[in-house]
């Protein structure tokens, strides 16, 4: 866990619209760089909204989103999802090896990976060589996993946007996936922000809690603080009663 930077994200006045109801509402906040931030709060908070607000796989109805001071929009879409890279919940795998999968930033680029970055970055997510010619489609859960956050890695992402990536994996893969983020944080810096169902995982490998409810981002604290706040509504989230 890192000291405060510069923000990577700035959040101002942020609020979201879908088919008439308002999902995100009044959203201000910085992420700081080289951080590792969680969302968390009830389902249908809004969490993964603006998680993915931060790359523009969603973009906001009103309000200013900056990225490294810049305002998201003046970056091209591509660009920006190379810089803020997503690794999703279901971990999506396409045809083919291990080595296919991780080869496909590169060949979206018209470039291929060499075997040597490929082993490489294998290694960063806890997995060895033998697993480039694997059919990514037989691999486990925390497996996938891996895989998926290596493949953002390809692109050399400054932020690292995780979206309920523990939520359907057991305990064991549950803590090594834990100690991956930490391990990838400190390695390169990234600014990682994850959506998390599980106080305890956002209490243990966060530096900042965020909480969202019914839309709204109801308190920023550090993460070792967030059972001691006063809000009557986070104690009743943190006791189970919202859930």
């Amino acid at each position: 866990m890192n000291p405060i930077n510069q923000p990577a994200i700035c959040f101002e006045n942020v609020y979201f619209t879908s088919n008439k109801q308002q999902i995100l509402e009044n959203i201000s906040g910085k992420i700081a760089e080289a951080k590792i931030t969680a969302f968390v709060g009830p389902s249908g908070a809004g969490k993964s909204t603006l998680l993915k607000m931060c790359n523009r796989l969603i973009s906001q109805t009103s309000g200013k989103i900056e990225v490294f001071n810049q305002p998201i929009e003046q970056f091209n879409p591509i660009e920006l999802r190379r810089e803020v890279g997503i690794s999703l919940q279901s971990a999506p795998m396409i045809n083919g090896t291990v080595f296919d999968n991780l080869n496909l930033p590169k060949k979206l680029q018209q470039a291929t990976l060499s075997t040597r970055d490929a082993i490489t970055i294998l290694k960063d997510v806890g997995l060895d060589e033998t697993f480039l010619k694997k059919d990514a489609k037989n691999l486990s859960g925390g497996q996938k996993q891996r895989v998926s956050i290596a493949r953002t890695l390809i692109n050399k992402s400054k932020i690292l946007l995780l979206d309920e990536i523990t939520s359907a994996l057991d305990p064991t893969a549950t803590k090594e996936i834990e100690q991956l983020i930490l391990s990838l944080n400190k390695k390169y810096n990234v600014t990682i922000i994850l959506v998390t169902h599980n106080i305890e995982q956002a209490i243990a490998i966060s530096d900042e809690i965020w909480v969202l409810m019914n839309g709204s981002l109801i308190e920023i604290c550090a993460s070792n603080q967030l059972k001691n706040s006063s809000n009557p509504q986070i104690q009743q989230f943190l006791s189970g009663v919202l859930k």
